[in-house]
């Protein structure tokens, strides 16, 4: 059975027959609205190649207001980039850090927010990596590590492989108290929970539409504090760089004076407009009902998991460190076939060789959730 009272109403997305998809912590579904709206422009580029992507292409200064709202920002803020780790680029190589200089994440990071501030050490950058998940980025544990040497702390709202949620807010007290920046990877908590930059006063935001945010693969933005603009060097400039782009020979000219600077060459127009298309439908829901849904999904799964003797990873004891995200495991039992196994009875989630993780977003319901109980050995 399919509930009425979920925040993102079923009926708005064209999801296979019998699917029960709680895989967002890997890749979102569209929206069925954003899946038009991307065949519309994709038959319109078709039909009428520039004349067709015009439109869209001119779009693009309310498409980085739409995200620039959805977060709390402003759309001077805002690039639209090709990916999570590219935001994470842009401000390491822009920084200018070097021998003296320390970056502070966490040893259980993704990639994405990892291999961009780890290779500051060839420019001699001390990256110190807090043992998570043994030991959390809490704002005691950070204050213990922190100094005057420390530029960065760098860390994912939402672990990605157990669903820990991080205290955005307390961490920018700390890392600011000490004169440091907080960079923040939002790929695994965006479009689930509600944040606002400003309130938080993290400094640097980035991350995907793909998952969370339902949106396309291969687009992603960041959003950047007005006051650092120009303390961020431009390392990775593009035609659509300068003030003004459209006076290709003039190569002496400033950069662009907002954050679209960034974006370098062309922008995925198609993903960008995604991006806005799905951030419209995520905000009409309203993104404290979906959390606070999101929240009693995991909440039901983890309890039944327990009840059924299973280990459900991570720290599920206060409802702000939870997230959308439960992954869990049993000894003695594959995860892999298991995951395989689930598969085979329609149920998308994602397995590796430490358990399986489930995802589920503000459409899903808790008959999915006990069906995925039922379906488990």
């Amino acid at each position: 059975m399919i509930g009425a009272a979920t925040p993102l109403a079923r009926e708005m997305f064209a999801l296979a027959p019998g699917l029960v998809y709680v895989n967002h912590a890997a890749v979102g579904v569209l929206p069925i609205v954003t899946r038009d709206a991307v065949h519309a422009m994709v038959d319109d580029h078709a039909a009428r190649g520039v004349l067709g992507t015009a439109s869209r292409e001119l779009a693009l200064p309310a498409y980085r207001k739409r995200v620039a709202e959805f977060v709390g920002g402003r759309a001077e803020e805002v690039a639209f980039l090709r990916n999570t780790g590219d935001g994470a680029t842009v401000v390491a190589q822009g920084l200018d850090l070097g021998t003296g200089d320390e970056v502070i994440t966490g040893a259980n990071e993704f990639g994405s927010n990892a291999y961009p501030w780890l290779v500051l050490r060839e420019c001699g950058v001390t990256v110190t990596l807090i043992g998570a998940p043994r030991e959390r980025m809490t704002p005691d544990v950070l204050r213990r590590y922190i100094s005057s040497r420390t530029k960065v702390v760098a860390v994912s709202w939402v672990t990605f492989d157990d669903g820990y949620r991080h205290d955005l807010a307390a961490l920018a007290e700390v890392a600011h108290a000490h004169g440091a920046l907080l960079a923040v990877d939002v790929m695994q908590g965006l479009g689930a929970f509600p944040l606002d930059v400003a309130a938080t006063g993290v400094d640097a935001i980035y991350a995907g539409g793909a998952k969370w945010l339902m949106a396309l693969q291969g687009v992603s933005f960041l959003w950047l504090r007005a006051a650092l603009l120009d303390r961020i060097v431009l390392r990775f400039p593009g035609w659509r760089s300068p003030a003004n782009m459209w006076d290709f020979l003039d190569y002496a000219q400033p950069p662009a004076p907002d954050a679209s600077r960034f974006e370098g060459g062309t922008v995925n127009i198609l993903g960008a407009l995604s991006l806005a298309t799905s951030i419209d439908v995520l905000a009409a829901a309203g993104t404290e009902r979906i959390a606070a849904h999101v929240l009693a999904l995991t909440d039901r799964l983890a309890e039944g998991l327990q009840r059924r003797g299973w280990s459900v990873a991570g720290d599920r004891s206060r409802d702000d460190v939870k997230s959308g995200i439960v992954r869990f495991h049993r000894e003695g039992v594959d995860a892999i076939a298991l995951g395989r196994r689930l598969g085979e009875a329609q149920i998308c989630a994602t397995y590796r060789t430490n358990g399986i993780r489930i995802a589920p977003h503000g459409y899903n319901t808790f008959d999915e959730i006990d069906a995925i109980l039922d379906a488990l050995p």
